[in-house]
């Protein structure tokens, strides 16, 4: 066996952390400092060299995915053609739904408020208005979208924006009232501008407000209708300049929207009443109600209600139009919820909403607003929901959500990460979950179903558990950077509901959320699962499949104590504990004189926070509830809050800590096996030379006098200062507060933590609670002890947010958490900060491996407890378990937060487990199977020599220790000016490492056992203690925090990860065809208004309107361009091959473009003949809806007014226009400004145009030259008019190109701008 080379090992140490003493400042400000390692002798040395496999190639931090529902929405649009929606924020960020695994977050670097949204409908593109001023423009054709242009406006406010389908212009209306026009090609402000002064009245004196409401007319184009803040609505002609008509009403409008036809138009307004206007008579409404308003008895206008926010008028071909608002309720229903009504016909419904309504759009079957518009949904934004109802059925039913909005439906207090689970796991908590879900949900569809998704290569079961403020605790299935929920517990199930009027023990020590989850603990192959509660509880369940009914057991434990001042010695001059035989009685003495009560009896006020139901509880399948363990009231004082938890199925134990000590419970055998303060567990050997104090005087204190923790001495500067006990928050006063309202409070609840309180001995019952009569009254440390004063837990933290008041500054607490261990200020508790169950060597030497707990305190001390367990299965639930503390271990510098186990080959060792089988199983075979144990022990041996390595980190440092021998091997100073806030031992690519999040914003990968850092990035600096509370590692490169009260950020450190996170996430944009436009008719395009084609690019064009000024808006162009699309890919090489693919499948393309267009040209000649043969003289029908597809597909049409189609030549330069300017003629660059309409040519030229557009997909190929391009210029073909709706071929040419050209060059085209 190859012996441990010391010398190697220092001289990697050298090499991996140059300069251990003094890198402590020089890590970018990170405070981290080297390995190092602390010689023990020979027996301490470890007989194998490990070989260390992870470096830090293996690591890299970005983010993954974020979960939940968006925080602060203010802004909400819709894609009907590619069915995708987005939420903007108040933050800054917008959320890009579209069907289960597309969920896009982007963020704008100004974290400027998203005041509108607009989409590019089947465009790929997004134009999103800030509250900076600037207009940003989304490339969504790429899975992390970028911003390809920005315009910032310098002199106005923007207010209201709106961009008609299929335009490539963008109306902007502003503070001041006026309108302007931006090119969305170029993002450049054309000089075309609508002053507010030239659309009101000359007469008019007053200003009309800045511009609530744009948007162009249904039945002409060239007609905008601008709504102002005042009452006043314009129809302004684009082409003539000047107002058509003007409309003015008493009252503020809120929003306006067009009937489909184009001759009427409803308002809403700031009475609650909505008006609609007919364009022929625009003097007075042609209509005006107040849907909510009580109708006076003598006539008189009803009475005014609340605002009418938004109004959607929207119409059917089979039915009644639908008006739907959101307001306009009585001012007399002041306890009315918000709320949406629907009016259809006659009918009026009333949707009542849990949340307040910020925006809320109607989902229709055309994207083309001069048509039936068919509703079928309405998307609702709520503060905290997001809802969707179903308008094709008369109820109005809801959608069920298939995204993960409801994360925050109570808040959430704590959380847990699980990687790599059992595969079954997922689909045996979903096969219990879906039996409670919620009923009446639509059975259709979920409306939201653009984009594309894959699961991708990585992928592995993932469990995320989130524990909330009512006491629920749900299950998500987090696989593959998607999240469902799986199943919902509630622990509040197992009390009883609180009462009014209850008396002390539930009104004065939780104000509100007594059932408030703090911590949890589970084991994924046991199926184990714990919880403490904020009202200083722990419930053990077990998980089945069968229902059962029982009684909920319960045990009471009595956990107080206190202690004078302490002295803190240097951790060199800890005395070694003696041998625990003469210090402690034995084992069973032990475990039984725990069992019991004061001898005075019980005290009026011992009673726990909260009562566990007495009666025969139905326990539903899933997670059943098998124990309840609660912590009393003595003397007065309310029980402290637990800050620490674990259990073992293997053993049948859990363990719980707080800052009066520690408590020990068998769930098998439903005993109290060890309950005893901090100090008790180190006896003579107490290394801090405390002493009992004397009784308390009063039951204040001032909070001046607590310890200064934690980010207080990394912030100095501080307006409000925030406690936390480990996974609850509470807030400090600077006045004395009375303790009964300070020490149990709730996490979600401005004062949360619980402090610390005194004495040791404990009661515990079976079932209820045992009378004074039921038990003896014996205390093993005689009898019980009389109040003592109040001290701080020394595992509360304070954090100090910074601020530059000069009366902080000199108020704050500046000192150093930087001595040794952690000073305490003389006045505090040693906490329990971390238990963890493993086989291990209890004491220093021992050749044989026993059961054992490892507990970590505040002041940075390891202790042991071993357990002595009954050999067989019979014997575990008869005999007693015998428990021994061996006094302490090991000391490091801060709070203990983690522990872990290696063996001598370098790989983690997990806690001895239990395998799951169902305690409620009908089958007889199942029951009398004896329970199956997985120990993962270390091998026992006769053999000098160490056989374990256990892993410790704390506040500061963590070291890695070698047993039997206790010898430190290595060291690492992580931090000097800050301090770790969570700390996990995870599984990266099969080798093990040590994953710290540190309070100055550092995340830190160390690898084990040798602690040489992988990784430090300066990732995330605290802002919010809900990231202390909630942030935790998992394995495989995981991470995850609650970024916001309502979302929860994922994240990896995984350089594998971050590689294939691009072929992981979903497609926002897929290829789809536009729908085409409903057919007019003949007498509808002859009488039904205007149907000439609105040249857009004619009026707003440099050449027609000029530049803008300069100073009124800055073009700022974005980094979502072609280099931003490349660095957002997976990598150069993958580029390039997508490029290649992409090329080849071009060219196929392009090959059977020209055989279709050698079709298409013997069509439009057939159609040419055809045309003849009918007749000159017929009626024209409109192309289309009138209108050029948009900036990415226009399409030149014929000479204005002459109502022809599109001539070939037209399909030609279509071609020409998509394959980018590059690809032009010879000396020409690309066209700026209006092209000249050709003129009409006779139809028989019409074969000229298949052989260009032959040639210049050819040349798009690389093949010919360009001087045909020149000589296809001056051919100028145009099919001649049609003269009968019939005579249309189902599928024209124009269409199917359309398609083609799409799908071709869309992505391409698109880029170039």
């Amino acid at each position: 066996m190859k012996k441990f080379n010391f010398r190697k090992v220092l001289d990697g140490l050298t090499a991996s952390s140059p300069g251990s003493g003094s890198s402590s400042s020089g890590n970018s400000g990170s405070g981290t400092g080297g390995g190092s390692i602390q010689p023990g002798g020979t027996a301490g040395i470890l007989r194998e060299e490990i070989q260390e496999t992870l470096t830090s190639d293996y690591f890299q931090i970005c983010k993954t995915v974020r979960h939940g529902f968006p925080y602060q929405p203010t802004a909400l649009a819709f894609d009907p053609v590619q069915k995708i929606l987005a939420i903007g924020t108040r933050t800054g960020a917008i959320r890009i739904l579209g069907r289960p695994g597309v969920d896009c977050y982007c963020q704008h670097e100004s974290g400027a408020a998203v005041l509108q949204l607009q989409f590019l409908i089947n465009e790929g593109a997004l134009v999103s208005a800030s509250s900076d001023e600037t207009l940003h423009l989304w490339n969504l054709r790429q899975k992390r979208p970028a911003i390809l242009h920005s315009l910032k406006f310098n002199r106005e406010r923007i207010t209201y924006c709106h961009l008609p389908f299929q335009s490539k212009w963008l109306y902007v209306g502003t503070e001041r009232g006026n309108t302007h026009i931006v090119n969305i090609e170029s993002f450049i402000l054309s000089g075309y501008v609508i002053m507010w002064n030239k659309a009101i009245e000359l007469s008019t004196k007053t200003h009309p407000g800045p511009v609530v409401h744009l948007s162009d007319s249904p039945r002409d184009e060239g007609k905008l209708l601008i709504g102002y803040e005042n009452g006043t609505v314009v129809l302004w002609d684009l082409k003539s300049k000047r107002a058509e008509l003007r409309v003015y009403y008493d009252e503020a409008i809120h929003s306006i929207d067009w009937h489909h036809e184009g001759k009427q138009f409803m308002c809403s307004h700031s009475d609650g009443s909505l008006t609609l206007w007919n364009l022929k008579s625009p003097s007075r409404p042609f209509q005006t109600t107040i849907p909510h308003g009580k109708s006076q008895r003598d006539g008189r206008k009803p009475e005014s209600c609340k605002p009418i926010l938004k109004v959607e008028y929207k119409t059917c071909r089979n039915s009644e139009p639908f008006i739907i608002f959101s307001g306009g309720l009585a001012y007399d229903k002041a306890c009315r919820r918000p709320s949406l009504t629907i009016m259809h016909g006659k009918s009026i419904t009333v949707l009542e909403m849990d949340h307040p309504i910020v925006e809320f759009l109607t989902l229709c079957e055309t994207p083309y607003p001069n048509e039936f518009q068919e509703p079928y949904a309405v998307v609702v934004l709520l503060e905290k929901d997001l809802i969707v109802v179903d308008l094709t059925q008369s109820n109005f039913p809801i959608f069920e959500n298939p995204y993960p909005m409801d994360i925050h439906e109570s808040p959430v207090t704590c959380t847990a990460y699980f990687a790599d689970c059992p595969p079954d796991l997922i689909l045996v908590l979903y096969s219990i979950g879906v039996k409670h879900k919620k009923q009446g949900y639509s059975n259709k569809e979920w409306p939201v179903s653009g984009g594309t998704w894959n699961i991708g290569a990585q992928t592995y079961p993932e469990i995320i558990i989130t524990g909330h403020a009512d006491g629920s605790i749900k299950f998500w299935d987090a696989s593959a950077i998607t999240l469902q929920m799986l199943y919902k517990l509630k622990t509040s199930k197992v009390f009883e509901k609180q009462k009014i009027g209850d008396g002390k023990q539930t009104s004065e020590i939780v104000e509100e959320d007594p059932y408030a989850v703090q911590m949890i603990y589970w084991c994924p192959e046991s199926r184990i699962f714990c919880v403490a509660g904020v009202s200083a509880y722990v419930i053990v369940y077990k998980f089945s499949r069968h229902e059962i009914t029982t009684e909920i057991v319960s045990l009471e434990v009595r956990l107080q104590y206190d202690v004078e001042d302490i002295i803190t010695p240097e951790p060199e001059t800890i005395p070694p504990f003696p041998d625990p035989s003469s210090q402690l009685p034995s084992s069973k003495s032990l475990s039984g004189s725990t069992n019991t009560i004061a001898s005075e009896g019980v005290t009026k006020d011992s009673i726990p926070c909260l009562s566990v139901k007495t009666r025969p509880v139905r326990m539903p399948p899933g997670y059943q509830a098998e124990l309840v363990v609660q912590l009393v009231w003595v003397d007065g004082e309310p029980p402290q809050q637990i800050t620490s938890l674990t259990a073992s199925s293997a053993y049948g134990i859990v363990a719980f800590g707080n800052c009066n000590g520690l408590a020990i419970v068998d769930f098998m055998q439903k005993t109290v096996l060890l309950s005893m303060g901090t100090i008790d567990l180190y006896r003579s050997s107490d290394p801090y030379q405390r002493q009992p104090r004397s009784p308390r005087k009063n039951k204040q204190f001032i909070a001046d006098n607590f310890c200064m923790r934690g980010l207080s001495n990394f912030y100095p500067d501080l307006t409000k200062r925030i406690r936390t006990s480990y996974q609850s928050m509470t807030e400090l006063t600077d006045s004395p507060v009375p303790l009964e309202l300070e020490r149990c409070k709730s996490p979600t609840s401005d004062h949360v933590n619980g402090h610390c309180t005194s004495p040791t001995s404990q009661s515990c019952s079976s079932g209820k609670r045992l009378s004074s009569a039921d038990v003896s009254k014996v205390n093993r440390w005689g009898p019980g002890r009389p109040p003592f004063r109040k001290a701080q837990s020394a595992a509360c933290m304070e954090v100090s947010l910074p601020v530059t008041t000069e009366e902080s500054r000199e108020n704050s607490y500046n000192r150093s958490r930087s001595s040794s261990i952690s000073s305490i200020d003389k006045d505090s508790k040693e906490a329990i900060t971390s238990l963890y169950f493993m086989e291990s060597f209890a004491r220093k030497n021992d050749m044989t491996i026993s059961p054992c707990l490892w507990v970590g305190t505040s002041l940075g001390m390891v202790l042991m407890i071993s357990f002595n367990l009954p050999s067989t299965d019979e014997q575990r639930y008869t005999e007693p378990v015998l428990v021994s503390p061996s006094g302490t271990l090991l000391t490091l510098k801060g709070a203990v937060l983690t522990f872990s186990c290696m063996d001598r080959l370098g790989g983690l060792m997990h806690p001895p487990y239990e395998v799951w089988r169902d305690p409620n199983s009908l089958d007889d075979n199942e029951k009398g199977k004896k329970r199956k144990l997985v120990m993962n022990s270390p091998p026992s041996s006769q053999e000098m020599g160490d056989h374990q390595y256990a892993v410790v980190c704390s506040e500061k440092q963590a070291k890695v220790f070698s047993l039997p021998s206790q010898t430190c091997l290595y060291v690492h100073n992580i931090t000097e000016t800050s301090f770790i806030l969570q700390a996990a031992v995870v599984v990266m690519c099969n080798s093990a490492c040590l994953a710290c999040f540190c309070a100055n914003g550092h995340i830190m990968i160390m690898s084990l056992p040798s602690l040489r850092p992988m990784l430090d990035v300066n990732y995330l600096p605290l802002t919010d203690m809900r990231i202390a509370r909630t942030f935790c590692f998992t394995n495989e490169g995981q991470a995850l925090y609650l970024v916001s009260p309502t979302e929860i950020q994922r994240l990896t450190y995984s350089q594998e990860m971050c590689d294939n996170l691009q072929d992981m996430l979903g497609e926002l944009f897929t290829p789809v065809e536009t729908p085409e436009a409903q057919n007019r008719g003949f007498l509808k395009g002859l009488f039904g208004g205007s149907g000439q084609t609105f040249d857009r690019e004619e009026l707003f064009g440099e050449a027609s309107a000029g530049k803008a000024s300069k100073s009124l808006a800055q073009h700022i162009p974005g980094p979502g361009g072609i280099e931003g699309v490349k660095g957002a890919a997976g990598g150069v090489m993958g580029e390039l091959t997508r490029a290649r693919i992409a090329l080849d499948e071009r060219g196929q393309r392009l090959g059977e473009l020209e055989e279709k267009t050698a079709g298409m040209m013997t069509s439009a000649e057939a159609f040419s003949k055809h045309a003849h043969e009918v007749g000159p003289g017929g009626g024209r029908r409109p192309r289309g809806n009138g209108r050029p597809r948009l900036w990415l597909r226009g399409l030149p049409t014929g000479p204005p007014g002459s109502g022809q189609p599109p001539s070939a030549r037209a399909c030609g330069n279509r071609v020409y226009e998509r394959l980018g300017a590059e690809n032009g003629p010879r000396g020409e660059g690309p066209s700026s400004g209006p092209r000249a309409p050709p003129p009409p040519d006779p139809p028989s030229r019409g074969a000229r145009a298949a052989p260009a557009l032959r040639h210049r997909a050819r040349r798009a190929r690389g093949e010919g030259d360009g001087g045909s391009h020149r000589k296809m210029e001056s051919s100028r073909v145009q099919c001649p008019p049609q003269q009968r709706e019939n005579t249309f071929p189902p599928t024209s040419g124009e269409s199917y190109l359309n398609n083609t050209i799409d799908q071709l060059f869309g992505e391409q085209a698109f880029l170039k701008y």
